[in-house]
């Protein structure tokens, strides 16, 4: 019992002190209760292999998925409108909102679904992520209070009750506590939130927030200015023919910056697929394929003229910006002994050399994008290159004549597949469906979500949706799991419950209950919260006998002792998974997380025996 107490210490402590990461404090105390003989091997390894777990990572590939195809952004700006640009106002739709879903769909679910979507929001509104990210973990903790199924130690709760002879608990029997628990929640954490606000700069990734992206350097280089959208119809003679053979720079002085395979065919299907190719000579053109060219208005309107091609009849809807899904840009910058210095660009021959095309190269000030095939490269020149990511990937290992600037590969992966937000969509509902009506297993149906999603291409590699994954979160709820059984071998759970329930048990039934609810919120510290009201419903059940009163009111401090807690970062999944994209610490849960959880432990001490008399 000595060394599971003071490993516990040793944990918080670790946690407090904040030098050592999270998950290696946790994997420390791991170790330590395995090789001090308390935890079996099996049980030290139990939590990786949990359902809770496995359930976490394909949360966060689902969540990635929302991200890397804009679903996020298109959501979060449905928040925005419905914030009306109000802070105060954003931050309750975003709370009420998450509270809602929490009641039907698990916490952790919750969280992981709406995490996206809320730091997409406050991106697009210029707030931190910090505000509304930890607020959002404790939201659906709350939510979970309104319905049977809102979280597990509801249904351990109702099993208890019904075990004990009472009458079966219907879906909504929560939900008169659960309102008034959302609603004080709710307005204890506007103001309690003001400390969690770590200012734009930090919540935008710091160092890292001033690398250029895409659109900024496409908009350095005013690549998009005189760019259009070309359609082929079957009816076209240009229809089999490649780009070399239409020699349209010498011919119409247009350029062709991007092959877009098969799109005029596949329309607006939901399960489209875009597939881009970087153009040259020996590109075919086929029926239903798109051309972006660049060029004057009237050149363009000459070739679509000439060979039966179609574009859209609002100028507006012809123009369209450049997109990075296939293809990509960087920038190289040669060496000062490089052997390209003083050729021209015509005699280098990028595409048939590095299958890249060269589209513009930046000089001091000035921005060169015409003209280019008898430009001399000068020293300190740098050539904007175009190609697939592939390609540009491999530009890289030419160590003795360029560097490329930035980090090609990290911005792939950075790039929007927007095309898949309605496949994103879909797999979304449905897997919110299957949890709400519990078709399967939990952790199975965010399982085939997460596999449908990489399958389907919402992320560019099977890498990409690895990269989602928070694994610092994963391995500290991990590592964290087994406590309980450590908690219970030694007796250490039992000896805290029964103490304090003993120390109380004379003083009448609403001390009881106080009792009951804060051994259990004690205890929720440290041992799952489906663990605790495990532990904790028999030994409720049994005080009321005691006392002579209903068993239910001390039921339901079980269940809303166990789940209102809010702490420790460790405490509940959702906590957990919010740590690193918030960038808290785990004082902050203290400074937040503790007022709200006493404050609320308080009221719900005094409202559950009103909704449900002893």
């Amino acid at each position: 019992m000595a060394i599971t107490v003071i490993t516990l210490l040793f944990a918080a402590a670790g946690f407090v002190w904040g030098r050592i990461r999270a998950d290696v404090v946790a994997l420390i105390a791991l170790v330590v209760l395995t090789v001090s003989g308390i935890l079996t091997t099996q049980q030290a390894l139990s939590g990786f292999s949990n359902p809770i777990v496995i359930m976490m990572v394909g949360l966060f590939v689902v969540g990635g998925a929302i991200f890397n195809t804009g679903l996020a952004k298109m959501l979060g700006a449905r928040l925005l409108k419905l914030g009306g640009g109000n802070p105060t106002r954003l931050f309750l739709v975003v709370v009420l909102a998450t509270g809602l879903i929490g009641g039907f769909v698990s916490n952790t679910g919750t969280v992981a679904l709406m995490l996206p979507i809320v730091v997409s929001m406050a991106a697009s509104s210029g707030s931190s992520p910090s505000r509304f990210l930890m607020p959002l973990a404790f939201a659906s903790s709350m939510g979970g209070m309104l319905t049977l199924i809102g979280t597990p130690p509801n249904l351990v709760m109702a099993e208890a009750w019904e075990e004990a002879g009472g009458e079966p608990l219907t879906m909504f029997s929560f939900l008169p506590t659960g309102i008034v628990c959302l609603a004080a929640g709710t307005l204890l954490l506007v103001p309690l939130s003001r400390w969690l606000d770590k200012g734009q700069a930090s919540a935008s990734g710091g160092k890292g927030s001033r690398r250029r992206s895409l659109a900024q350097i496409v908009e350095e280089y005013n690549l998009n200015n005189d760019l259009w959208r070309v359609f082929v119809p079957s009816s076209s003679p240009i229809a089999g023919l490649s780009l070399g053979a239409l020699a349209l720079r010498a011919n119409y002085g247009l350029d062709v910056l991007e092959l877009r395979i098969g799109e005029g065919r596949h329309g607006k299907r939901l399960l489209r697929t875009v597939t881009q190719e970087a153009p040259t000579a020996a590109s075919t053109v086929d029926p239903g394929d798109v051309l972006l060219l660049r060029g004057p208005r009237e050149n363009v309107d000459r070739f679509v003229r000439e060979y039966g091609l179609s574009m859209p009849e609002d100028a507006d809807e012809g123009r369209r910006n450049l997109q990075f899904y296939d293809i990509g840009l960087a920038e190289i910058l040669p060496l000062p002994a490089s052997n390209i210095l003083r050729e021209t660009l015509g005699r280098l021959d990028f595409r048939k050399r590095f299958n890249v095309n060269v589209l513009g190269v930046r000089r001091g000030g000035k921005y060169i994008i015409e003209d280019l095939r008898d430009l001399e490269i000068r020293k300190d020149d740098v050539l904007l290159v175009q190609g697939t990511w592939e390609a540009i990937g491999k530009l890289g290992d030419d160590t003795s004549n360029w560097v490329v600037l930035g980090q090609p590969e990290d911005m792939a992966s950075q790039v929007t597949l927007d095309y898949k937000a309605p496949v994103a969509a879909v797999v979304m509902a449905a897997m919110v469906t299957a949890l709400v009506l519990d078709i399967v297993p939990a952790v199975m149906a965010v399982m085939i979500a997460g596999l449908v999603m990489v399958l389907a291409g919402c992320f560019r590699t099977v890498a990409d949706a690895y990269k989602t994954i928070n694994w610092e979160s994963i391995v500290l709820i991990a590592a964290m799991m087994p406590m309980s059984f450590a908690l219970e071998k030694t007796g250490v759970s039992t000896m805290v419950a029964s103490g304090l329930v003993d120390v109380v048990g004379d003083l009448g039934p609403r001390w009881v209950l106080a009792g009951v609810y804060i051994t259990t919120s004690l205890m929720s510290l440290f041992i799952s919260n489906t663990a605790t009201a495990g532990l904790l419903a028999p030994i409720a059940v049994q005080c009321a006998v005691t006392a002579g009163v209903s068993p239910l009111p001390m039921l339901f401090a079980v269940t809303f002792g166990a789940s209102l807690c809010f702490i420790s970062p460790f405490s509940t999944p959702p906590n957990a998974l919010v740590m690193n994209a918030g960038q808290y610490t785990f004082m902050d849960y203290v400074k937040v997380g503790g007022p709200l959880q006493i404050i609320l432990g308080i009221i719900m001490i005094l409202v559950v025996p009103v909704f449900f008399p002893f």
